[in-house]
């Protein structure tokens, strides 16, 4: 089964500095038939404006991943890691019993866009952890490159949860189609910038596909000059 989450329905927060768009149920957007799917819980679109950003702010119980699309986010938390992420940096942060961050533009003059990723983790109370990674672009020019995973395989950033995270930049006219598909996983496919077919519909950036019971290939082309896409594989 193949559920589109068209970029249009999803919830927006807009103010002076955000403007943010949630997948999901997020804050003060509630919507009782998205809450999340299988353990992805919360993806938000977010361009953050010049001096721009996130006050200190506490999480707990949650595995947080952020993917800086271009610009750069500044981040400081409370286990006293001071770091800036740039375009192709992936962060991951375990909440567990809890931990207080801040994210900033540290620009000026340019905004900074990014998705902020929300998975439950396996199990609660665990240990807050951070870490950080660039990955080369030619690791995921036209295929999928692994970037948060249970075990840390092939060099990705570590999660609490039965879950893998894939992101790839595919050019135009190019087929993937060795995306096989488990009956017994779930995934989402999300359109971070671009536009791509999929499942012989048409995705643009902000597009989001549950996929779920399916067997088989997948294929995936791309119909814009080069877009980004994050493929989430997740537990039943």
């Amino acid at each position: 089964m193949y559920k589109l989450r068209s970029k249009d329905e999803r919830g927006v927060t807009k103010t002076s500095w955000l403007d943010s768009a949630h997948t999901f149920s997020f804050a003060d957007y509630y919507d009782p038939y998205n809450m999340g799917f299988s353990v992805l819980r919360v993806i938000n679109d977010d361009i953050i404006a010049p001096d721009g950003g996130f006050d200190l702010h506490p999480h707990k119980d949650m595995e947080i991943i952020t993917v800086v699309l271009s610009g750069e986010l500044e981040h400081k938390d409370s286990l006293g890691h001071t770091s800036v992420i740039h375009s192709n940096d992936v962060q991951v942060m375990t909440a567990g019993t809890g931990i207080l961050h801040s994210e900033y533009n540290p620009s000026s003059i340019r905004p900074v866009h990014l998705l902020q990723i929300w998975i439950t983790p396996d199990k609660p109370s665990l240990k807050p952890k951070y870490e950080q990674k660039s990955f080369k672009e030619e690791n995921m020019k036209n295929k999928f490159c692994l970037i948060a995973s249970k075990d840390g395989r092939n060099g990705s950033l570590m999660i609490n949860q039965d879950a893998f995270l894939y992101k790839m930049t595919l050019e135009e006219h190019k087929n993937i189609i060795n995306t096989e598909l488990n009956p017994q996983r779930k995934y989402w496919l999300q359109i971070a910038r671009g536009a791509i077919e999929a499942d012989s519909q048409i995705l643009v950036a902000g597009d989001g596909l549950g996929i779920s019971d399916e067997d088989g290939f997948m294929e995936i082309k791309g119909i814009d000059e080069s877009s980004d896409i994050l493929l989430f594989d997740l537990p039943e």
